[in-house]
């Protein structure tokens, strides 16, 4: 199976949106920030940034495409 840009970038902010949840749950149950807290933020943080320069990446890629026919 070949991954394809879109479904990376999609996976990628599935992920970011897993570590927001988690950061949110742990802030809750705590009270406080604690590392952990930090540690999730930073990941969905990086896994946004990613998922959207994925994304972003196969539209281009798309529109080069259809430029070339």
């Amino acid at each position: 199976m070949i991954r394809t840009p879109l479904f990376s970038g999609i996976l990628y902010i599935v992920l970011g949106l897993l570590f927001t949840y988690f950061a949110v749950q742990d802030v809750q149950r705590n009270g406080e920030w604690g590392i952990f807290t930090y540690l999730f933020v930073i990941l969905a943080t990086f896994d946004f940034g990613s998922g959207i320069r994925m994304v972003l990446f196969h539209f281009k890629v798309k529109a080069i495409q259809k430029d070339k026919k």
